[in-house]
């Protein structure tokens, strides 16, 4: 068991826990802004070695530690870059690539850059990337050479220690990017061999366990989903699966003899399913996993890592479903989850016998811990806590809600009341919308954000509207062309569904969000002028046929087909519904916060909107970061953003810790 887990001890804990929620003072903005310590854990295949992703002394590093002496080392990236992803090539050698840091809104920018390091600090080298041969220092790399392109890690070879695939796009192919390649790539030097070109730009690929690249898929140059296949080495690609031909059956993984491939696929009633499709006969089989509510967010790995043997998904609360009851990653995680009450729990890594494997339990108020488990001694040691500063007993709970639109359908969200008031009535709300809008979804768990508002006396609303990820693509579909549309009436409906439950006060509602929920916000004020008291806008979108010419997505001819579907080609229908024409509409108080460096949402789309409520003689708060991207990322810049949009959600609505 875990030190510490015994029952009459828990149960003590949680009645001081419980006691402790009314009275806690309000949370440090400073400790919410953190970055968190340590992100992803990994163990290496033998299970000596332990990698870790984490920032030390305000500056990101790999971490590598050796389990039996406990010794370790720190790899800096250069030129402050941070670790974007990094694996175990073998037992005692790790690939990362690394990215320019930006906030959580997106993932860092990777350079496409592949770096080497083994496990005790020595023999540390770039092997891949536009910069290969113009370090300083670093074993000399004999045959590979600079590229201008970008690399990802396809996948390990077990049988072949010394090599990895890897997939590489070319810079020089224009906008719309080149072909994925996949190469063989010794870890050693970086040198490599072809393998195979992809029938698509900017492919994924899945392998088998024989290290065979079997399935390519990706987006079309028209934004349709396509999946190819080929049985061995010595075939060319088929299309297998195509958007153009109705529902698209993604390919996950092989199973342990690769004689079927875990897919998603299609089954009547049913918004999630996980069915085997037999490799001899190209036939998908009858599903092995369903749900009518949600998708599947990620499958659960047999631990030495070689079979499917579970199913993760998120229908308000995460959840395991076991595929083979008596395997041992499911046996795991159920322990771990009684050892560790109201937790999620998940194993995110294990060496290939299984002996050895770290999980990570976290939840809505807890940005999470990891663990060791050792299969010889049946015990669970406590290893890095992701935010060690940040705590629970003093965070706001998340709990599901559904309740249906306007039209009838069903929808599903979460809120967050502020601590020791979950019961409260008539509280000051925020509405808080998800960016995307499309394929992304608000799930349950721990957020800054979130906690920002909650722990200084407001309700935190949180709906996923249609076009929101994790509820089938018929949802998500739902809402293509609907910005303004009824995308905006599901915010509309979930935020009348707070005042029908007694929950907000009608007088007192703020909407705020980022990205497309920075549009949403502004798009809602001016929508429902009397509904909502205040907006913020965050890195948002506030003309939308300025979509078409600015921005990072129309660059390429696949994001031009997004627009086209997601977004419409109507120009009087998107300046009907663009927020920078209908100021004479708008009755709330605004925030605009803008990052000048955002290459996703260009920083004219803020500035623009700016003038314009000048132009109006309309006050409003403006809060811009030249060197901020899409979402602030300094620690400091956050903290401060923080105490501004607290400050003025004070000044709109109230709620504050302060005034209690």
């Amino acid at each position: 068991m875990i030190k510490g887990m015994a029952t009459a001890a828990a149960a003590a804990a949680c009645l001081l826990w419980g006691m402790a929620r009314a009275t806690t003072p309000a949370v440090s903005f400073a400790d919410l802004a953190k970055h968190m310590q340590y992100g992803e854990v990994k163990i290496s295949p033998d299970g000596k070695y332990l990698a870790a992703t984490a920032t030390i002394k305000d500056q990101p590093v790999l971490a590598l530690v050796e389990l039996a002496t406990s010794k370790g080392v720190t790899i800096h990236p250069r030129e402050n870059d941070t670790v974007v992803d990094f694996m175990w090539a073998n037992d005692h050698r790790v690939l990362y690539t690394v990215g320019t840091k930006v906030s959580g809104i997106d993932r860092p920018l990777s350079t496409g850059e592949i770096f080497a390091v083994n496990a005790d600090g020595t023999s540390a080298d770039l092997l891949f990337g536009y910069r290969l041969g113009t370090q300083a220092t670093g074993t000399h790399i004999n045959k590979a050479t600079a590229e201008r392109a970008s690399a990802d890690i396809v996948g390990r070879l077990r049988d072949d220690p010394n090599h990895v695939l890897i997939g590489v796009n070319s810079w020089d192919s224009g906008a719309d990017g080149s072909y994925t390649k996949v190469y063989r790539m010794d870890v050693r030097n970086g040198s490599k061999v072809p393998v195979i070109g992809a029938p698509l730009r900017n492919a994924d690929f899945i392998v088998d366990h024989h290290g065979v690249v079997r399935f390519a898929f990706g987006e079309s140059s028209r934004a349709r989903e396509e999946v190819y296949y080929r049985p061995d080495n010595d075939t060319s690609w088929s299309l297998l699966f195509s958007e153009d031909d109705g529902g698209i059956d993604q390919p996950l993984a092989f199973s342990r003899d690769d004689k079927q491939v875990y897919m998603t696929c299609e089954a009547p009633g049913m918004v999630g399913t996980l069915c085997p499709w037999d490799v001899a006969t190209r036939k998908m089989q009858a599903p092995l996993w369903t749900s009518p509510s949600v998708s599947l967010s990620g499958l659960v790995e047999s631990l030495d890592g070689k079979d499917v043997v579970g199913v993760r998904s998120m229908d308000g609360m995460p959840a395991t479903a076991a595929l083979v009851p008596e395997a041992d990653t499911v046996k795991l995680v159920a322990t771990l989850s009684k050892l560790l009450p109201g937790e999620d729990v998940e194993i995110v890594s294990s060496s290939d016998d299984g002996g050895k494997a770290v999980a990570l339990a976290s939840s809505d108020e807890d940005p999470g811990s990891f663990y060791l488990w050792d299969a010889a001694s049946q015990k669970a040691t406590p290893l890095l806590s992701r935010a060690a500063w940040i705590k629970p007993g003093a965070m706001a709970a998340m709990r599901p809600i559904e309740f249906k639109a306007r039209d009838g359908l069903l929808l599903h969200g979460y809120l967050s009341m502020p601590p020791g008031r979950e019961d409260a009535k008539h509280l000051p709300l925020v509405v808080f919308v998800h960016g995307g809008p499309f394929g992304i979804r608000d799930d349950w768990g721990y957020d800054p954000y979130v906690q920002m508002m909650a722990t200084h006396g407001y309700a935190v609303l949180q709906v996923n509207y249609r076009g929101s990820g994790g509820y089938g693509n018929r949802f998500m579909h739902a809402g293509y062309r609907q910005w303004g549309g009824t995308m905006q009436d599901d915010v509309t409906d979930a935020t009348q569904w707070a005042i029908g439950q007694n929950i907000a006060d009608r007088g007192r509602i703020c909407i705020f969000g980022g990205s497309y929920g920075g549009y949403a916000a502004l798009e809602g004020a001016m929508k429902e002028p009397d509904l909502y008291r205040c907006a913020i806008g965050y890195v948002g979108v506030y003309d939308l046929g300025l979509m078409y010419s600015s921005g990072d997505i129309p660059q390429a001819s696949v994001g031009e087909s997004y627009l086209h579907a997601a977004l419409g080609t109507d120009r009087a229908e998107l300046a009907a519904h663009s927020p920078i024409n209908q100021i004479g509409q708008l009755k709330a108080n605004v925030m605009l916060i803008v990052g000048g460096a955002d290459t996703r949402v260009a920083p004219i789309q803020g500035r623009n909107l700016h003038d314009a409520l000048n132009a109006h003689h309309i006050a409003h708060e403006w809060l811009f970061k030249e060197d901020e991207g899409h979402g602030f990322y300094d620690e400091a810049h956050l903290a401060d953003m923080f105490t501004r949009v607290t400050a003025f959600l004070d000044r709109n609505i109230g709620g504050s810790v302060a005034a209690h």
